[in-house]
């Protein structure tokens, strides 16, 4: 049985080349997981996105089938429980930076003799940002 001693001296380690093989291979490992990170985070605050754009346009919905009148905020939505809280725009990461659209102007019909109507017909993101799919976000 070999002595302590001996088997000091015999292990020697890693080589200075080993160590920066393993670097360099660790480097271009990183360089094609960041990009493509990046872009599954980007989709996935996009999907958030459109989720968040359907439930405040559907509550906008329905407050409209039940009060007869579009809200006059978002706060609105919140106050009389259509929704629990406004969400997030994963983009600006603020609640209070939906735009919102007035609704249109009635042009007659059943419509025409409403005094009110209400300020909140549509909501879109706040973000200066273009999506993945060339439309800024304050399109979708």
């Amino acid at each position: 049985m070999p002595s302590f001693r001996k088997m000091l001296t015999k292990s020697k380690g890693f080589t200075l080349v080993e160590l920066m093989i393993v670097v360099t291979i660790i480097g271009i490992l990183a360089t094609i997981a960041v990009p493509s990170y990046k872009w599954s985070l980007i989709k996935a605050r996009e999907a958030v996105l459109r989720e968040n754009l359907y439930s405040i346009r559907s509550s906008i919905d329905q407050f409209y089938a039940d009060q007869g009148k579009y809200p006059d905020t978002l706060q609105d939505l919140v106050d009389k429980k259509y929704i629990h809280g406004l969400p997030t725009d994963p983009f600006t990461r603020k609640t209070d930076s939906w735009e919102t659209i007035a609704p249109p102007a009635p042009t007659g019909g059943a419509d025409a003799g409403k005094q009110e109507t209400g300020n909140v017909y549509d909501v879109h993101s706040g973000s200066d940002l273009v999506g993945t799919d060339g439309k800024p976000y304050k399109e979708w």
